[in-house]
């Protein structure tokens, strides 16, 4: 249930939304849960957000880019530097954004692990929300490694909450081979029509994901691969923040010429 000020429930209809986005609108309206907004102009910034998220995570998948682990991973090195832990810096001579796009431009000169693609997809459906200028302010001198990322890129991390398109799920798999760590769970974007994507498996449903993981296993378990509850989401209230205008550098603040 979306629960919204007086007067602006009304406002929801004529709201103009992508079809991606009225169906991310659908599920939270028919949810028992209750959703509360500021106003309709927050819930719409949410749902094209989420919406972009979802994008940024099909295009990775359709970019070429390879599965690896910190060991072998590789970058574009016009737009990269890769460090001796497995990680990327981004390049000094070149802009967030540029470095960000090029992954889904020249993916198949990419390959990282799962949890890096997770920070990836949202860093392009952030930048593809609040454009280039706010992005390079705030995302400067990025370094992509495992779940790090910058303190402007706010992820809520809530435990049993429900997930939509554009939240990550995590899968653990408890018993995985110890020969092959890799496999131990996969993050995933949650896309609509139940399916998510997980880097290294594909788009595919919640069953073929704990199919995948399952295959890993110590030789003889028959414990299964299952889907935490844990639930990461972006926090759009503070990314939208982040799209007006104003920057943070340091202890200072900034307009955006």
């Amino acid at each position: 249930m979306i629960v919204l000020p007086p007067g602006e429930s009304e406002q929801i209809g004529q709201m103009n939304l992508t079809g991606l986005e009225q169906q991310i609108l659908r599920m939270k309206q028919e949810s028992a849960v209750q959703y509360r907004y500021d106003s309709i102009t927050n819930l719409k910034f949410e749902l094209t957000t989420r919406g972009k998220i979802v994008e940024a995570a099909k295009a990775l998948y359709d970019s070429g880019v390879g599965f690896a682990t910190f060991e072998n991973s590789r970058c574009n090195q016009d737009y990269w530097v890769r460090l001796s832990n497995g990680g990327f810096q981004q390049r000094s001579d070149v802009t967030p954004a540029e470095a960000i796009r090029d992954i889904f431009r020249n993916g198949r000169k990419y390959a990282f692990e799962c949890a890096t693609a997770m920070v990836i997809v949202l860093y392009r459906g952030v930048m593809d929300v609040i454009g280039d200028q706010a992005f390079n302010t705030y995302f400067a001198n990025l370094v992509l490694y495992d779940w790090k990322y910058d303190s402007d890129l706010r992820i809520n991390s809530v435990s049993g909450a429900e997930a939509f398109p554009g939240d990550v799920v995590y899968f653990k798999n408890p018993d995985f081979d110890p020969s092959t760590p890799e496999w131990q769970g996969e993050n995933a974007i949650v896309l609509p029509d139940g399916l998510y994507y997980g880097h290294g498996i594909g788009i595919v449903t919640a069953d073929h994901i704990i199919r995948s993981l399952n295959s890993q296993r110590k030789p003889g378990s028959t414990t299964s691969a299952y889907m935490l509850d844990d639930v990461e989401s972006l926090d759009f209230a503070y990314t939208q923040r982040l799209s007006h205008g104003m920057a943070r550098i340091g202890s200072s603040v900034y307009l955006l010429a």
